[in-house]
């Protein structure tokens, strides 16, 4: 195996790999490259900042604008939110049309007599699960 590493600041950068095969290496190389391209530029307080996918709690959609909700913040992205939920990977779920949730944010699920499922972030964010995506979520978390 031969490994080649060409640092030019005029190009882009990427990462090709040649294999005779999907192994595990290969695996793993594009699991670390898809955590490293998980980082959304916000805006808030007057500023702007990087931000990585795993302080998100949530991002939300609300009035044609997309927000990034952390602990404390309501952050403003660019990007639109089936454009963010193709980034992301295995540790969000799409809670509704608007709403796409951290797995590792979620607090609780609080389920009503007419069926609906309300999930409640560790921020205190709340929401409720579409009939669309009610199979999904209960998939993922073995419900």
């Amino acid at each position: 195996m031969e490994l080649k590493i060409v640092i030019d600041k005029n190009r882009a950068e990427e990462v090709l790999v040649f294999a005779h095969e999907r192994s595990e290496l290969v695996k793993s190389i594009e699991s670390l490259v898809e955590r490293c391209e998980k980082n959304f530029v916000a805006y808030g307080d007057g500023c702007v900042r990087k931000i990585s996918a795993d302080e998100v709690y949530c991002f939300v959609s609300c009035g044609g604008k997309v927000y990034a909700l952390t602990e404390n913040e309501k952050l403003l992205l660019k990007e639109r939110l089936y454009q963010i939920e193709e980034k992301l990977g295995n540790n969000f779920v799409k809670i509704n049309q608007s709403c796409i949730g951290n797995i590792n944010s979620i607090k609780s699920f609080d389920v009503s007599v007419s069926g609906t499922l309300k999930v409640i972030f560790k921020n205190g964010y709340t929401d409720y699960v579409s009939r669309r995506q009610i199979k999904n979520v209960k998939e993922r978390f073995g419900i």
